[in-house]
């Protein structure tokens, strides 16, 4: 298997987008039925100005031109601390690989790629979401669970 890994860019948007609808759908076990436009759309203004500004980097993999899985780490500023005295963080998302090129290593290898990425951005700190299917690549890889998060939904 001759796999492509290589860094999105503005000209691969419409696949970004369908890559991201995708895994929403998946992940929140949503029906093909369920209206997607305003996150399509908002998803779109996202990828064009966060690739622009690099405050995402998205990564696409390929066997022969044919798309195999995608992943993606946003960064952002939060207020520095004494453990991330910058404040820059890394958050890790849309990890996708097609389920017949699952077990294969690329989604391990996608996210090694998106932490070199992060690395060289001086990023102090990464964090992500895993689903049940995700948390074993997380923990092989180092991601540990986080004591005192907590999150309120206001919508």
């Amino acid at each position: 298997m001759k796999l492509e890994f290589r860094k999105a860019s503005a000209e691969d948007i419409d696949l970004l987008v369908e890559t991201r609808i995708e895994v929403l759908r998946a992940a929140n076990g949503l029906p093909d039925s369920a209206d997607m436009s305003e996150v399509e759309m908002q998803t779109r203004e996202y990828y064009g100005k966060a690739l622009a500004d690099e405050t995402h980097t998205a990564l696409l993999v390929f066997e022969n031109d044919q798309f195999v899985g995608a992943g993606g780490i946003s960064y952002y500023r939060v207020m520095p601390t004494v453990h991330n005295p910058t404040g820059r963080k890394g958050y890790v998302m849309n990890m996708y690989t097609r389920s017949e090129y699952r077990r294969k290593g690329i989604a391990f290898h996608t996210l090694d790629l998106l932490i070199q990425d992060a690395r060289e951005k001086g990023i102090a700190a990464v964090s992500l979401e895993a689903t049940a299917a995700g948390r074993p690549l997380y923990e092989k890889y180092g991601f540990s669970g986080m004591k005192n998060e907590m999150e309120l939904i206001l919508v």
